[in-house]
């Protein structure tokens, strides 16, 4: 299971809006109880590839973004990046850069705005299986 707080979730949902129609991306940091993740802190980086289909996160923000992670204690658990115009599902190429078999990947899909889709995903290989997410 990994929980997210409602407002990390809000913010990860409005900089997604913002990026639209390109993909928005981040990291995600905090505390691991066996299989229970819990995110404490949202990274916002840039998607240097500003496209709608893929994103390269900022190498630069990444480094600065796993510095504060060690300074305040915390431990990298995965990525988000949005789906602007797709499901919230794992693309073909999401699943091909998926090279931490330990990371969290949360897609939040764009598809209604509306009604905005966020998942979690654990991708090893070509599977990948949709971890239990909870907002609170």
């Amino acid at each position: 299971m990994i929980s997210l707080k409602k407002a990390d979730y809000e913010k990860i949902l409005a900089h997604a809006k913002s990026c639209v129609p390109e993909e928005a991306c981040g990291l995600i940091a905090g505390t691991k109880d066996g299989e229970d993740k819990v995110v404490e802190k949202v990274y916002l980086l840039a998607n240097i590839d500003h496209s709608n289909e893929h994103f390269t996160l900022d190498p630069k923000e990444q480094l600065a973004a796993v510095k504060d992670m060690r300074a305040n204690g915390l431990m990298p658990l995965g990525n988000w990046h949005s789906h602007p115009e797709s499901p919230s599902r794992p693309s073909e190429e999401d699943k091909r850069l998926a090279y931490d078999s330990k990371a969290s990947y949360m897609i939040l899909s764009l598809m209604e705005p509306e009604q905005p889709v966020l998942n979690s995903f654990h991708i090893e290989g070509d599977e990948s299986t949709k971890e239990d997410l909870v907002i609170c």
